[in-house]
């Protein structure tokens, strides 16, 4: 299957010096990415990357932009955010990641992915460091007031905090 945003880089054209590579997504694969991700809207999306082979295989490092419409967790309202996100990936063959052995990763290891076909997709690395970027539970500035109106308590009113308050009110006969 190929990704919404596709922009493959053959292999056997990248080597040890420094190739930068500049990517922005269509209109058309903004909205099909905005539909995968479950987004409101992408209004923009580029990645400015570097991509080089070393060693241990290709890596490629650079920034992801977007600015995007998420859905609030409560509401549902649009909840604009932007993203310009550091990327550090390293594609490597699938024989060299090891199948079935489990790897041991250092804090600053790169995040690794296998090698397909010949090729290493930037469109869908850029396109995965996005909406891994993005805040898994946005809320609106009307969140708050909804959950509210719910019965939802808060996490102030509902901690040990939240606790001593009420038995200090009801003490001071304020409720």
């Amino acid at each position: 299957m190929t990704p919404e945003w596709s922009r493959p880089e053959k292999i056997d054209t990248i080597g040890e010096r420094e190739k930068p590579v500049a990517i922005q997504a269509s209109e058309e694969e903004r909205r099909a990415l905005a539909g995968r991700f479950g987004l409101v809207s992408i209004d923009a999306l580029a990645a400015d990357l570097v991509v080089r082979r070393d060693a241990m295989g290709i890596l490629v490092t650079g920034t992801v932009r977007a600015k995007v419409a998420q859905p609030c967790s409560v509401t549902g309202d649009p909840v604009p955010a932007t993203v310009d996100e550091p990327v550090a990936l390293r594609f490597v063959e699938p024989s060299a990641h090891g199948g079935d052995e489990e790897i041991e990763l250092s804090e600053d290891s790169l995040d690794t992915i296998e090698i397909e076909g010949g090729t290493i997709d930037l469109g869908e690395a850029a396109a995965e460091t996005m909406a891994l970027s993005l805040d898994p539970f946005p809320r609106s500035p009307h969140a708050a007031a909804a959950l509210k109106e719910a019965g939802v308590i808060s996490e102030d009113e509902a901690g040990p905090f939240g606790a001593l308050a009420g038995l200090k009110a009801k003490l001071e006969g304020k409720e």
